[in-house]
């Protein structure tokens, strides 16, 4: 490595252009055998820069979002739940309904694809350059409960609520107390026409004054979630129970 070369690439990496660490000698080359001009070959160097800092971007996003696994819409088996709406799901994929603090609600039995189009929809959020977070019913209460214990409740419920995108899944048969169901009921409040939220559930809005065990606070967190929201029923069969079924003949 000459000294030109040397310089060259320090100074790149003390622009942090990674990419064209990467690719300059390698488009140098290129440039040479199509005899491109200086500005061609710049205008290619910043463009694969542009490209990498994009993807760079996304892919820190889609971890600091926490998604169990990454799966997207375009991947979603919408022949196996033909109840489901195709055409307006795949309208929603503009993500206006974060622009315009909307919700979606994916109500449905174990297995249907709840989750996996909740995801679907927070990995085309990140590509987007939305905040996003994906978690657990029973993890966000537990989180919401200790920062009751440690005097944080209010920062916690501040910086959930700053969230572009909160994915809830899996509200379902674990027990909730009613304290945790005030909590969620605050959260989901300060979120109100301010953030959107994706929840995926297996019970029916009729039920929710069991599982939060207060008829009133049910109702206020249904009011809330459902004012302006899009739901979808997914009453098809389960796709794990499929693929075993499919593994033992």
């Amino acid at each position: 490595m000459n000294e030109m070369t040397q310089r060259i690439e320090a100074q790149m990496k003390a622009l942090n252009l990674k990419a064209m660490i990467e690719r300059y000698k390698e488009f140098g080359e290129m440039a040479a055998e199509r005899k491109l001009c200086y500005e061609e070959y710049l205008a290619l160097l910043l463009e694969e820069e542009l490209r990498g800092k994009t993807e760079r971007s996304v892919m820190a996003k889609i971890h600091k979002a926490r998604f169990p696994f990454v799966k997207t819409i375009e991947e979603f088996d919408f022949t196996f739940q033909p109840g489901l709406s195709e055409k307006e799901l795949l309208r929603l994929c503009s993500l206006d309904f974060i622009e315009k603090r909307d919700n979606i609600i994916f109500l449905g039995p174990p297995g249907v694809g709840k989750t996996h189009l909740a995801i679907g929809f927070g990995v085309k959020a990140c590509k987007c350059k939305y905040r996003v977070l994906f978690i657990s019913t029973q993890k966000l209460l537990e989180d919401l409960m200790l920062s009751v214990r440690d005097g944080s409740i209010t920062q916690k419920l501040l910086a959930y609520s700053r969230i572009n995108l909160l994915i809830i899944d899996e509200l379902d048969y674990m027990p909730i107390t009613k304290e945790q169901a005030n909590l969620l009921f605050q959260l989901i409040s300060m979120r109100y026409e301010k953030g959107s939220i994706i929840l995926t559930t297996n019970y029916n809005f009729e039920d929710w004054g069991r599982v939060f065990q207060d008829n009133v606070v049910a109702a206020a967190i249904i009011d809330r979630l459902v004012h302006h929201a899009k739901i979808f029923y997914i009453n098809g069969e389960s796709y794990r129970l499929r693929n075993k079924l499919k593994g033992t003949n």
